[in-house]
């Protein structure tokens, strides 16, 4: 009998690109000069999405900074980023709207500066 083994389906996939596009616009919501404060209801949906923009950008900015020289300065300024960003997935969502609002502002700070070392790291 042939032996069969199984190989991971994100070997076998290309795995897509990040929408930064989308991204960014989730980041401007809560950045922008000119944004409203948000609602309660869109901080229980902000916060969530922002940790999951992170989540996709960290191993890819990780993985493409790891590609540059140990010395590159643009490397360790990606890796810091990224040190960061995981720092700030460890945050609580927050007792109060006021420190929901403070972690959601500081999760999209993480995201758009993942999202610049992304496109700054791609060939």
């Amino acid at each position: 009998m042939p032996q069969i083994t199984a190989r991971p389906a994100a070997a076998e996939a290309e795995q897509s690109p990040p929408d930064i596009t989308t991204m960014r616009a989730t980041v401007r919501r809560l950045l922008a000069a000119d944004a409203e404060p948000p609602t309660p209801d869109e901080l229980s949906t902000l916060a969530p999405l922002l940790r999951g923009h992170i989540n996709a950008l960290v191993l890819i900015v990780e993985t493409e900074a790891r590609h540059l020289p140990k010395d590159d300065i643009p490397r360790a300024c990606a890796m810091a980023c990224v040190g960061e960003a995981r720092m700030r997935l460890r945050l609580g969502d927050g007792d109060t709207e006021t420190v929901r609002a403070a972690v959601a502002v500081r999760l999209a700070r993480s995201v758009n500066a993942l999202a610049d070392h992304y496109e700054n790291l791609r060939p």
